[in-house]
């Protein structure tokens, strides 16, 4: 299949993974790219970060900076709205699901 097809689909499937986790805990940046190259996303910071600008800007995501050993580092969590879209997300990704299994 052409890469430039599944890399279409599966940046629904980071958005949605990203939700995931600011759902359970505050994420960072690092951290989440690690999280999605073990699920075998492979992404970059140049990809990532431009992401959560926008999932902050589009009010899914609050960002937080915080110092932490002298550095500040940005932390996400998941807004209200953020959690509606993710709900939303999760049931139609089980729908999906269900059919093509």
């Amino acid at each position: 299949m052409n890469n430039k097809v599944l890399r279409k689909l599966f940046l629904g499937f980071i958005h949605i993974h990203i939700l995931h986790h600011a759902k359970e805990e505050a994420i960072y940046g690092s951290w989440m790219l690690e999280e999605l190259r073990e699920h075998g996303y492979e992404i970059s910071a140049g990809t990532l970060y431009p992401i959560l600008h926008s999932m902050e800007v589009d009010q899914l995501l609050k960002k937080e900076e915080r110092n932490v050993n002298g550095k500040i580092r940005k932390y996400y969590q998941i807004t209200n709205k953020g959690d509606d879209v993710l709900n939303e997300a999760r049931a139609k990704a089980y729908e999906l699901f269900k059919e093509i299994k």
